[in-house]
């Protein structure tokens, strides 16, 4: 009888495991590099195996199953005014400085943004 090498949890389904946890790891450093997440806050991997014996308790099926806790991208904030018009009402993004004024560095301010309230009917 050849010898049994003893294998790791990890090697069985042919290695499928094993690459399935690689897959979701790279989910995990890709949110760690993403500069629009917060970085201190931590991520996870939860592994997830689990055993469905036959009746017989001989057959055993196994599933595993690999989520990613993820840390979501940080809110954008912007600071909005409700005007009113002839057009009726609006909501204007606030700007910084005056629009057209010119700054140190020679930019000039945008026009500001003005997204149109129509009344439903």
């Amino acid at each position: 009888m050849p010898k049994v090498e003893n294998a790791k949890i990890l090697d069985v389904a042919r290695g499928a495991i094993g690459e399935l946890l690689d897959y979701e790891l790279m989910k995990v450093v890709d949110n760690i590099s993403d500069l629009n997440t917060k970085a201190e806050s931590v991520r996870k991997l939860t592994i997830t195996v689990s055993f469905k014996p036959d009746s017989a308790r001989q057959n055993i099926s196994m599933s595993t199953q690999i989520k990613p806790t993820l840390v979501p991208t940080n809110n954008v904030e912007t600071a909005l005014y409700l005007a009113e018009s002839s057009e009726g009402r609006a909501l204007v993004e606030m700007v910084p400085q005056t629009p057209g004024q010119i700054a140190f560095d020679g930019s000039e301010q945008e026009q500001p943004k003005v997204i149109q309230i129509k009344k439903a009917v």
